[in-house]
């Protein structure tokens, strides 16, 4: 099912070499979004010195949801506008060794500028930050909210499922009386028309033998068309189908099988239909329970 959660987390790092000076605070943003699949597709799009949170957040994820193409994203960001982060003597005295080592091998190359010590520094700060005691407890707070999202979203999706059931029973139920009529009317058409070919035959009246013969031939006939069954077994998938959403749960694989059944039941229904009124049936049956389809094949 479909989702949107997000999280942050604000710290502040302070300077080791003095107590009293912060550097500027950095936020840990983290974004899970969930979109429709029939499977469990999990994808990370993590900056660098998060990467080796994945494995466990991946564990998280796996551990809570069954379905869904999930995407998640983090970034680090500085909260301080405009801040230049002001680099340590450590850092300049270890930039100064390395820009050393480099000028006795290529005595060509430029030196460091001001601009681009500045930009290591931010660079060191922020991978030098240990986000270890934020990144989980970030990931179970957004996954939380998305779950709310998604269990927002199956309440919406199962109200739409129980009026698409409650629209097949009224097309069932008005195929039901159908059934017997068309029975009795294809049963007579089908006396009628062999009456008609033995009259054609000899001009006489149509023995008793025969009569029974068309009568039996009719019976079944008017069996191969007989729809009551395929309706039986309908409203019985309908019941099913009803129980399993109002119960709730992991229901998902057993949503899927029970409208395969129904489009089973609806397409027989076409197929053996002798009368416009019930082909229109089948018809609109088949469209409601593909609509059902698609949205069943994202619930867990």
């Amino acid at each position: 099912m479909t989702g949107y959660a997000s999280a942050q987390h604000s710290t502040a790092k302070t300077n080791p070499e003095s107590e009293s000076k912060a550097a500027p605070a950095s936020q840990l943003g983290l974004e899970i979004r969930s979109v429709n699949s029939r499977f469990l597709d999990l994808s990370f799009r993590l900056p660098e010195e998060l990467r080796q949170f994945e494995p466990s957040l991946r564990e998280l994820l796996v551990s809570r949801l069954k379905r869904g193409k999930v995407e998640v994203r983090a970034a680090i960001e500085s909260t301080t506008q405009g801040a230049v982060q002001d680099p340590s003597p450590r850092l300049l005295q270890r930039l100064n060794a390395v820009q050393d080592s480099v000028k006795a091998w290529l005595p060509d190359a430029a030196p460091l500028s001001v601009a681009d010590i500045i930009r290591l520094a931010a660079t060191d700060s922020s991978c030098s930050r240990d986000w270890s005691d934020a990144v989980m407890p970030l990931g179970q707070q957004a996954l939380e909210a998305l779950l709310s999202a998604r269990q927002r979203e199956g309440e919406r999706l199962a109200t739409m499922l129980l009026e698409r059931i409650g629209q097949l029973r009224t097309l069932a139920n008005q195929a039901v009386p159908l059934v017997p009529q068309l029975v009795a009317q294809q049963r007579q058409r089908f006396v009628e028309r062999w009456k008609e070919a033995m009259a054609l035959t000899d001009g006489t009246t149509l023995p008793e033998a025969a009569q029974d013969r068309a009568l039996s031939e009719a019976t079944a006939f008017a069996i191969r068309i007989d729809v009551a069954e395929e309706i039986t077994r309908l409203n019985s998938h309908l019941t099913e189908l009803e129980r399993l959403i109002t119960k709730g749960g992991e229901i998902g694989k057993r949503l899927d099988f029970l409208i395969q059944e129904l489009h089973r039941e609806a397409n027989t229904m076409g197929s053996k239909s002798a009368a416009l009124e019930l082909t229109h049936i089948s018809v609109d049956m088949k469209v409601l329970i593909e609509q059902m389809r698609e949205q069943v094949q994202n619930i867990e």
